[in-house]
């Protein structure tokens, strides 16, 4: 029995010997796995928080440079690597999934990687950085034979991990590890380097699409400020949002200064033309243009609009739509356009002028003289004398009046003389001072000294007087409180300018498009032609100037005239011909070349009487066959009279140069091809139609030029 029990206490002692080793063996192994799990679960919370740490700093960042460099600084932190790189695909084609055939840049660069920050990669380079930018996956390079993994064509490591930069589809880049901790990668560094890759690529895109974005808006905003038009952004209350340097300078402020302020009461003041443009472009139609006069600015606008395309909508608000306006000063513009349409109207209304004038010139030359022929008569009767009296005056205005239509038809100055204006104001305002003092008409002159000018010195006192006339009707019906005043100044700067200001009632809107109109007039019927200022325009235009118009603030209105200054050569040119002799008593031999038989009539008897003997030849040919025959002391042709497909007077000195010195032409408008057969052959000339004594003075200039030869 005892054996027994002590058989069972060893037997009990033994079996709790075994379970006692047993499950020290199991508490052994149930710490190791506790250490293991713990020291896994360090390492994933070390992951965790350095990848949170990562991403924080990333997050923090838009910047391209900083992203990569954090990115390669931690990679080589958390797999314990001694070098690494991010190398980035160019931007542009290519941009697929597989990278393309787009070239490398190594961007940034860490440890023994360091020296190849900033090298380019070929597409065509056998190592592992530029073969990875086309692989799906992970790529882990690891020798086993001991020989060196090749990074770049001439660049080894002993192992190295390379994983490509994929976000949204597309691959921007690879980003490599080398030469780990013990020279090996284990999986769970695989699986944190393409945490790290998946993240990093993601946050490198939208850096590269915030610098796309950011580069965009520089150059939106340098053209933006670059355009001499005004640009503003305008909220739905027509307050500006955001404007360019040019609507500042427009507007005369600080760009600062602009902002908030009310677009429409900027420009137009109380007008509410705007507020109706930035309607209709609100409601998303197409917009017209307009054009309008800017009463604050003191100038002419054209002003568009456009709806800015607004983001979708919050369902519960509504979004405000902001309008942007293009403002542009057409001033210049526009007053260029008008002189071009006032320059097309008076070329086509020339034109008829210069055919009924030239058509005039005759009849009025053959009235105008022979009523001049029978004044000279002795045994008139009082009453037949003052009829007579009458058709000449009223020729002689008939005239006057065609010569302002060929002045006003004509395409440069008939006389090219160095002209004082200074000189042709103080003539011009001699001769009307009687009349304007009858008016009560106060003039004020400010002459300051002038360079001569290039012109025709008559055509230019018709200058002074159309405008003295036009300003003095305008002052005339001012009433009696308000002063009727005449301002005319001149002076000098790149061009000699005249200026001719009023104190009227100014010029209507209405009135304004048409000034310079041919036959345009506001005077009652009879009291002008309208042909005033349009011959004034013509003449200065004519001059190589220009005239404007102005309306100052106070009232009134102000004619401005620049002309070019004369060359300095021209001063000592065009002296005034001597005084010419009175008709010598010598019996001259006349040959008259005209086609016109009331002309004809008036010359022969003027020369007749003078005791000449003038011959009418019948058509060009029989002239030119008694220029041959005849020694003629006279040869009087009109200036158009053709001999088959040329002008006469062509003929007559090619044929008969010796004639030349006696031959005088008359003249009228005349077409620019003949005026340079003219001036070519260097002939005297009278123009019509011409009265008696215009005709004995140039013959007698032509006889004495004759005498002295």
């Amino acid at each position: 029995m005892s054996l027994i029990l002590v058989a069972l206490v060893l037997l009990l002692v033994g079996g709790s010997g075994w379970g006692a080793l047993h499950l020290k063996r199991r508490l052994e192994r149930s710490e190791r796995d506790r250490r293991r799990a713990a020291d896994e679960l360090n390492r994933r919370l070390s992951e965790l928080f350095s990848l949170q740490e990562l991403s924080y700093i990333l997050a923090g960042s838009l910047q391209l440079d900083r992203i990569v460099e954090q990115v390669v600084r931690y990679a080589m932190r958390f797999l314990d690597a001694q070098g690494a790189l991010v190398a980035l695909a160019a931007e542009g084609e290519g941009g697929g999934g597989a990278g393309g055939e787009r070239p490398l840049h190594v961007t940034a660069a860490e440890g023994t990687l360091a020296g190849l920050a900033g090298r380019e990669v070929a597409p065509s380079d056998p190592g592992l950085v530029a073969r990875s930018l086309g692989r799906e996956r992970l790529e882990l390079v690891r020798s086993s034979s001991g020989e060196p993994t090749r990074l770049l064509e001439d660049v080894a490591v002993d192992s190295a991990a390379a994983v490509s930069l994929r976000a949204h589809g597309v691959v921007v880049g690879t980003l490599v590890i080398a030469n780990p901790r013990d020279r090996a990668f284990a999986p769970e560094d695989m699986r944190l380097l393409s945490t790290v890759a998946t993240h990093a690529a993601i946050v490198i895109a939208n850096a590269r699409f915030f610098q796309m974005v950011q580069h965009a808006k520089e150059q939106w905003e340098t053209a933006f400020d670059a355009l001499s038009e005004g640009i503003a952004v305008v909220d739905d209350h027509g307050s500006i949002l955001r404007a360019n340097r040019a609507l500042a300078a427009m507007l005369g402020a600080p760009l600062r200064a602009v902002i908030g302020c009310d677009l429409g009461e900027a420009l137009l003041g109380p007008s509410p033309a705007l507020q109706e443009l930035l309607v209709a472009a609100r409601e998303g139609g197409r917009v017209q243009p307009v054009v309008l006069r800017s009463a604050p600015l003191g100038r002419t606008i054209r002003v568009n609009a456009a709806r800015i395309p607004a983001p979708a909508p919050a369902p519960t608000a509504a979004q405000d739509q902001n309008i942007v306006v293009l403002v542009e000063d057409v001033t210049d513009q526009q007053a260029l356009e008008a002189q071009l349409i006032q320059s097309e109207k008076l070329a086509a209304v020339g034109q008829l002028v210069s055919g009924v004038a030239h058509e005039l010139n005759n009849p009025l030359t053959s009235i105008a003289g022979l009523s001049e022929f029978l004044l000279e008569q002795h045994d008139l009767g009082a009453k037949d004398r003052g009829h007579l009296r009458v058709i000449h005056e009223q020729a002689d205005r008939a005239g006057r009046i065609v010569r302002n239509l060929l002045t006003f038809a004509r395409k440069g100055p008939g006389e090219q003389a160095a002209v004082d204006l200074n000189d042709v104001i103080q003539r011009t305002l001699l001769l009307m001072s009687y009349d304007l003092k009858l008016k009560d008409i106060t003039i004020e002159k400010n002459l300051a000294p002038l360079p001569p000018v290039l012109g025709d010195r008559h055509a230019l006192q018709q200058v002074v007087i159309n405008l003295l006339n036009n300003a003095a009707q305008a002052v005339a019906e001012n009433p009696p409180e308000r002063p009727r005043v005449i301002l005319l100044g001149t002076w000098v700067d790149d061009r000699v300018r005249m200026r001719v200001t009023d104190s009227g009632a100014g010029i209507p809107d209405a009135v304004l498009p048409h000034l310079f109109t041919p036959f345009f007039t506001t005077k009652e019927p009879g009291q002008g032609t309208g042909l005033g200022l349009s011959i004034t325009y013509s003449i200065v235009e004519a001059h190589g100037g220009r005239i404007t118009v102005e309306r100052p603030t106070e009232g009134g209105a102000a004619f401005i005239v620049d002309l070019p200054p004369a060359p300095t050569e021209a001063g000592a040119r065009d002296m005034p011909e001597a005084q010419v002799l009175a008709p010598p008593a010598t019996k001259r031999a006349i040959l008259l070349v005209d086609e016109d038989p009331a002309v004809r009539r008036m010359v022969k008897a003027l020369f007749g009487r003078d005791g000449h003997a003038v011959e009418v030849a019948r058509n060009p040919q029989h002239a030119l066959d008694l220029a041959r025959t005849h020694p003629y002391d006279l040869i009087l042709v009109d200036a158009q009279t053709r001999a088959e497909d040329h002008l006469f007077v062509e003929r007559l000195v090619e044929a008969h140069p010796g004639v030349k010195d006696r031959v005088l032409v008359a003249t009228g408008d005349l077409p620019t091809a003949v005026e340079e057969v003219l001036a070519r052959l260097s002939l005297r000339y009278v123009r019509k139609p011409f009265n008696l004594r215009d005709l004995r003075d140039e013959a007698a200039r032509v006889w004495a030029a004759g005498a002295l030869s």
